[in-house]
């Protein structure tokens, strides 16, 4: 209850406090701050191989029938959300710690999801979108296709400033594409939810050997983060 009441209050939209079938297939993880008890992070991680990767919750927006060929198994991470109070950059690593722990455990060999963009306003990501577009775009043969009626393709967006679009990504979609993550050649328009997402991979093989052995050092069990 305390994971949904969490979404709710990140994404502004109180039809996240209830349970949705994807719920039901997934496994849920929460940071909590042990002097509080409040929970400042969650997120659900579901396992697939090429042949369900269809039900997925990505599924629902993306083509991702390029990637039924993927070798081996693929975790979907959804509904990532961090307490807006709180901006202590150990949570993303305890974060990123437990989902490095939940790879191996797995064998998972790609990570994806859909990283949310806040409100549906695509000119306030103009520079963010053009420096995906740029060079952060899935190789050819795993790219999502247009599968949603209201879409917003990059390939129409010019960059103009490259500091400014890497700020206006999400914390989480940063993270990503410092480990070789890649995202869809679209954003697609999510009213429902009142965001911009894009499909986003990371493909396990691909990360640096130095950042795969940071992730398992952060694996280690931890309950307490600092305000």
């Amino acid at each position: 209850m305390r994971a949904r009441a969490l979404r709710a209050l990140c994404f502004h939209n109180q039809t996240l406090q209830a349970i949705d079938a994807f719920d039901h297939a997934a496994r849920h993880f929460l940071i909590e701050d042990c002097e509080s008890g409040l929970i400042v992070c969650s997120f659900r991680l579901a396992t697939f191989d090429g042949a369900g990767l269809k039900h997925s919750y990505s599924a629902q927006f993306y083509d991702l029938s390029a990637l039924a060929a993927f070798d081996g198994p693929m975790l979907e991470l959804g509904r990532f959300c961090v307490h807006p109070d709180w901006r202590d950059p150990d949570i993303l690593r305890l974060a990123w710690g437990r989902l490095a722990a939940e790879v191996d455990a797995q064998g998972g060999k790609l990570l994806f999801g859909c990283s949310s963009f806040s409100g549906v306003d695509c000119s306030a990501y103009r520079d963010a979108f053009a420096l995906l577009n740029a060079g952060h775009l899935a190789p050819t043969k795993w790219q999502p296709r247009i599968k949603s009626p209201e879409v917003i393709r990059f390939d129409a967006q010019d960059l103009a400033d490259a500091r400014l679009g890497m700020q206006s990504l999400p914390p989480l979609l940063r993270s990503y594409l410092a480990m070789g993550g890649w995202v869809s050649d679209h954003a697609v328009v999510d009213r429902a939810m009142n965001t911009l997402h894009v499909f986003t991979g990371l493909e396990i093989a691909a990360i640096p050997p130095g950042r795969k052995r940071l992730l398992r050092a952060l694996a280690e069990p931890k309950r307490a983060v600092g305000h």
